[in-house]
């Protein structure tokens, strides 16, 4: 058993001062009230959340940072050059990269990660010997970075309402619904590791064969799908199918407890009854719908209709989910000109335990008995958090990724000191597996 002694920690009952954890296993077995630390407790000094969730994740966009962002052009100019890194991996090089990324995220406060995963096949869309291979990899870069992970399995079929696939998605794809519900079936990601199931978006996936991914869902895993990210995607439904996305997903099925929309940036308000009536969760990713120009999504609409909402990096323009939560409250000030829509501790439960659920582990995301043991200190003496109080509005408002010094997941410490006990050299792992996919 591993005891920490935390100096000022988020607790679902909100911030405490003084804090022993029990950890057993990946267990917190106790949580108790301690004004100093007992002999051989580990003291984490700053403030301890419970462990993050990125809930929205494609690893091998990292390798686009700093080149797609400058110059014109808008998401579906950006589209092209994420394809020609997309043709470049394979299971060893994706490995490698998902590997470092992931790390970065560990370092971030990162503990468990959903990963939109569609890279299946190998270019010209030929299985590999394991046609699970990719998955596979994926999942193992999880383990050796220290985290847990959700491999959500992207069923994607076309190239857009009545289009057919491109070259470079034609590895993305299983030929029709019956082949990726027999390669799903069969992935077991192994230990620390979930499978979900994703439908790519209403244009990837014809709707005849929705209603089969949500079926296969239905029986325990969770489903999520890219959902009105683009004005030019409603339109596009609209005239395929005279109805939005979400009324298409929700006509199939998909729309259910268990369902993620992500992005949801331009939802109607129909859209919006429709998740919260289904109790259904909208994922936000406001620093690559900044960089991508998508727009800002109804958050508050959203929370008052008592919709969940997660965050996730997405194409991981930045790897920082406190610049994620502040996102949604600061983007909104932009376009509504009113402040405080959103609470700081709302921000940080989607960070956390909301980001957990929709990802299947619902035992995360607290700290309490029984939940996954989770910890991510962040320091109250860096340049940003100075003078500080430990609050929920210091780790929203004024904390960055930089300032976590601490991540313990699962029970396992990952990160001591702002260095990742597993990769200790994180940048230049990045660095040589972003090479080998761009050079």
């Amino acid at each position: 058993m591993t005891v920490f002694w935390l100096e000022h920690a988020w607790l679902p009952g909100g911030m405490l001062s003084g804090v022993l954890v029990d950890v057993d296993g990946e267990r917190f077995r106790a949580v108790s009230d301690a004004a100093s630390p007992p002999p051989g407790a580990i003291p984490l000094r700053g403030l301890t959340l419970p462990g993050l969730a990125n809930a929205h994740s494609h690893a091998f966009h990292r390798a686009l940072r700093a080149r797609t962002h400058d110059g014109a052009g808008d998401f579906w100019s950006w589209r092209d050059v994420m394809y020609a890194v997309a043709d470049r991996l394979d299971p060893d090089s994706y490995l490698a990269l998902a590997r470092a990324v992931f790390a970065e995220m560990a370092l971030a406060g990162i503990t468990c990660v959903g990963e939109f995963h569609y890279l299946h096949h190998a270019p010209g869309g030929t299985p590999y010997a394991d046609p699970n291979a990719m998955g596979h990899a994926v999942a193992q870069a999880a383990r050796e970075a220290g985290i847990r992970i959700t491999v959500l399995d992207t069923c994607y079929l076309a190239g857009g309402f009545g289009q057919d696939l491109t070259p470079t998605q034609l590895r993305f794809s299983d030929g029709d619904v019956g082949g990726w519900l027999g390669r799903v079936s069969r992935f077991d990601p192994g230990p620390g590791a979930k499978v979900g199931a994703a439908v790519h978006s209403v244009r990837a996936v014809p709707a005849r064969d929705i209603d089969l991914v949500a079926e296969w869902a239905a029986r325990g895993v969770v489903l999520h799908a890219h959902v009105s990210e683009q004005p030019a995607e409603n339109e596009a439904c609209l005239a395929a199918h005279g109805k939005s996305p979400t009324a298409l997903l929700h006509q199939a099925g998909a729309v259910a407890s268990n369902f993620t929309a992500v992005h949801g940036t331009h939802l109607t308000a129909a859209d919006i009854d429709l998740y919260a009536l289904n109790r259904a969760t909208v994922c936000f990713c406001p620093t690559t719908e900044r960089d991508l120009a998508d727009g800002v999504g109804p958050a508050a609409a959203l929370r008052t209709a008592g919709v969940a909402l997660s965050l996730g990096t997405d194409s991981h323009a930045v790897i920082d989910l406190f610049e994620e939560a502040r996102g949604v409250e600061l983007d909104e000030r932009l376009v509504t000109g009113r402040r405080g829509r959103h609470a700081a501790a709302d921000l940080l439960a989607a960070a956390t335990e909301a980001g957990h659920a929709c990802l299947s582990w619902r035992d995360a995301g607290r700290i309490e008995p029984g939940a996954y043991a989770d910890l991510v200190t962040i320091a109250l003496d860096t340049p940003r958090t100075a003078g500080c109080p430990p609050t929920p509005a210091t780790a929203v408002f004024a904390a960055t990724a930089a300032d976590v010094v601490h991540v313990v997941a699962s029970g396992r410490v990952v990160v001591v000191d702002g260095v990742h006990q597993l990769i200790p050299d994180v940048p230049s792992a990045l660095a040589a597996a972003i090479e080998t996919v761009t050079a």
